[in-house]
């Protein structure tokens, strides 16, 4: 009987799968990949529609299929009329579907360029000892998917990056 089961169990099993083709299963499967993916628009403005349309406007929300962008002068918003058959192409293209159906520009205020470096992302210049990098390799050598193995010791370098840059701030200021 126990082998019966066993032999059941291991014709059924699978092989192990990375965890985003699981994550992406499963958001398909209850409908949240939609609202997901267009709202990855958001993060991407930029690099789907410019820089010289970027700096003019910014996405703010999307409601039935509609994008609605603000923009920062009516000869903006004219400009952009002529171009919205290709900017919901280009939007669409990045999104891998035809999700997004209109555009709508409004009069707004445009968040300015972010010129210089942001102090939250100084932690990524540190610079990590060679007993560091070694711990980390000591801890993702034995897992053998290599994608997996990748993402964990980029994760532990980088918590290890900010740990350092915490800990050299937290000296700094108490000097």
């Amino acid at each position: 009987m126990l082998y019966a089961l066993c032999s059941m169990l291991h014709l059924t099993m699978k092989k192990p799968q990375p965890i985003h083709s699981i994550l992406e299963k499963t958001l398909r499967s209850l409908e949240i990949d939609f609202p997901l993916k267009t709202y990855s628009i958001l993060s991407a403005w930029k690099e789907i529609v410019g820089e010289s349309v970027a700096l003019q406007t910014q996405p703010r929300v999307i409601r039935n299929r509609i994008l609605f962008v603000d923009v920062s002068h009516p000869t903006w918003m004219q400009q952009l009329q002529f171009l919205k058959t290709t900017l919901l192409q280009k939007l669409n293209e990045f999104l891998g579907g035809p999700h997004i159906q209109d555009l709508r520009f409004r009069l707004g205020r445009i968040a300015p360029p972010v010129s210089a470096p942001s102090r939250v992302h100084l932690w990524e210049h540190e610079k990590l000892d060679e007993a560091t990098l070694n711990r980390i390799e000591t801890i993702v050598r034995k897992i053998e998917d290599q994608e997996v193995r990748k993402g964990l010791q980029d994760i532990l370098i980088k918590g290890a990056k900010l740990d350092r840059h915490r800990k050299r701030s937290k000296e700094g200021l108490s000097r």
